[in-house]
């Protein structure tokens, strides 16, 4: 599995990316993690806000911090 985390890491953007790690940890599932900051390559998913999930190329979430419990939901919808 491969998590990108999209935006500038703003305090928002951080705790996204914790909340996701922590959902892994949680479901026992192993990823990778990416930082995608550049706003170009953002603009390239159609994400128009921010902070976003994207897990294998999909766009999950966009313009929210999701809490760990919303982000498991999400992943298990994929798994």
């Amino acid at each position: 599995m491969h998590i990108k985390i999209l935006g500038p890491m703003t305090k928002d953007t951080e705790i996204l990316l914790q909340n996701t790690a922590i959902a892994i940890k949680k479901l026992k599932q192993k990823a990778s993690f990416e930082k995608v900051c550049e706003v170009r390559k953002v603009f390239e998913y159609g994400v128009m806000a921010i902070p976003a999930l994207v897990i294998d190329e999909t766009v999950l979430s966009a313009g929210t911090v999701l809490s760990v419990e919303e982000a498991i939901k999400l992943i298990q919808q994929i798994l």
